[in-house]
């Protein structure tokens, strides 16, 4: 004896949009990790440099320092961007 379950199209069809969904939400979390793990290779690159070429950019060791001692899912690039960018204003305005 066999039951006969009717199948309805709209529950492939909500199935399928929910695996598209996870896609997407998985390629994301690759993607975003794939940036961080770049901008993090990209900060270890700037502690390399010496104290002078650094000073060029308008960084110091200290802002190298904070930069990674931020949570490891935080952009270290962001915080050495800040400061240069904050440094380049200030010489900008003085006289």
């Amino acid at each position: 004896m066999s039951a006969n379950i009717p199948v309805l199209p709209i529950a492939g069809g909500t199935l399928l949009r929910a695996l598209a969904s996870l896609l997407v939400l998985v390629t994301s979390w690759i993607k975003k990790l794939a940036q961080r793990r770049r901008h993090w290779n990209e900060a270890t690159t700037l502690a390399n440099l010496d104290r002078r070429m650094l000073a060029d950019m308008g960084i110091t060791r200290a802002d190298l320092r904070d930069a990674f001692s931020e949570p490891f899912w935080e952009d270290p690039t962001a915080l050495l961007r800040e400061r240069a960018l904050e440094r380049r204003l200030s010489r900008a305005t003085k006289p």
